[in-house]
């Protein structure tokens, strides 16, 4: 009877002891019954790997040792780039984690992405030549991407409909007085008083929004939380530790996926609210109704480079996937 990898599914020859493709233990290799094939599924919670209060476990990767600093919620293997995350019932393995790939590799390249910004009008031109850089470095940022559905109803006073139906009121009244030989008093053109309809100018609307909103998974990073900006996920790939440059640090969280939902409801809110007021000056009672999905742990390389001009110092981000800036912080 064959057996196969209860973690990854695949065939293993016999006598096995660890999986020769993800390298977990093989159950029964020592004499018991041979387990059965691995689900194609899981649950999307994951099981629970180690409570609550563990100070280490097991990668469930690779069975290497996993030792959680103090405070982290999201840990991935030194070995093998697996992850897991502390919830409510303990540790638990991340069912899906990506990454994007480092595609700005040089410095310079780097600094040439903040430079075109500053050009844009972030600084003077000589302002950034002024400055000095007094801290860069690359990381491996970890960000929950959070699936949101969002409904926003909202009414709005059409001012510009109101007094147009009031002018053309008023025109048509001028119009009918002439016709009718309203006549002149003294010089003066007399205007009859005429009752028009009633112009509601309150009107009601309906916005929709898809996002994959990512949030920061580390507390002490929520100042370069992204607003407004998108990653180039069509371009993500599974974790793969080999993938990224030797020496390159890769950043654990210590932001829930509970914690992450929570904070993109309020920024999908945010950004439906905004589009409203975009589209109307004059926006009341405003309800927006947000959705959220199972979110993945996405790893994405980061560029830091603080700038300092005359004592003013800022710190710019770039996406190095994209060669885009995130977030400047001043």
């Amino acid at each position: 009877m064959p057996v196969y990898c209860v973690k990854c599914g695949a065939q293993l020859p016999d006598g096995a002891q660890f999986c020769f493709r993800c390298g977990t233990p093989v159950a029964g290799a020592a004499g018991g019954a041979a387990p059965s094939p691995a689900p194609t599924a899981s649950k999307p919670s994951g099981p629970v790997l180690a409570a609550a209060g563990v100070q280490e476990l097991k990668c469930p990767s690779c069975g290497a040792p996993i030792h959680p600093a103090f405070g982290e919620m999201i840990v991935t293997c030194d070995y093998c780039g697996g992850s897991v995350t502390l919830g409510g019932a303990g540790w638990k393995e991340i069912q899906k984690h990506t990454m994007l790939s480092l595609r700005v590799m040089d410095r310079n390249a780097a600094l040439k992405a903040v430079h075109d910004y500053v050009d844009q009008g972030f600084f003077h031109r000589k302002d950034f030549e002024d400055s000095k850089i007094t801290e860069e470095r690359l990381s491996y940022v970890p960000f929950w991407v959070i699936p949101a559905s969002a409904t926003t109803s909202y009414q709005y006073q059409a001012a510009g409909t109101a007094i147009g139906a009031t002018a053309g009121t008023m025109a048509a009244s001028a119009l009918l007085a002439g016709a009718l030989g309203g006549g002149r008093r003294g010089g003066v053109m007399v205007m009859p008083i005429m009752a028009g309809p009633v112009v509601n100018p309150t009107r009601a609307e309906t916005i929709s929004g898809q996002y994959e909103f990512p949030i920061v998974a580390v507390k002490a990073m929520t100042a370069y939380q992204p607003k407004d900006y998108r990653f180039a996920l069509d371009g993500r790939t599974l974790f793969d530790k080999k993938a990224i440059p030797e020496g390159t640090t890769i950043l654990n969280g210590d932001v829930g996926e509970d914690a992450a939902g929570h904070s993109a409801q309020a920024y999908v809110q945010q950004l439906q609210s905004e589009q409203a007021h975009q589209k109307h000056s004059m926006v009341s009672q405003i309800r927006t109704q947000v959705e959220i999905s199972e979110g993945e742990l996405l790893h994405v390389p980061v560029w830091y480079f603080h700038l300092d001009h005359k004592g003013q110092g800022t710190m710019v981000l770039i996406d190095g996937n994209a060669g885009r800036v995130i977030r400047t912080v001043s």
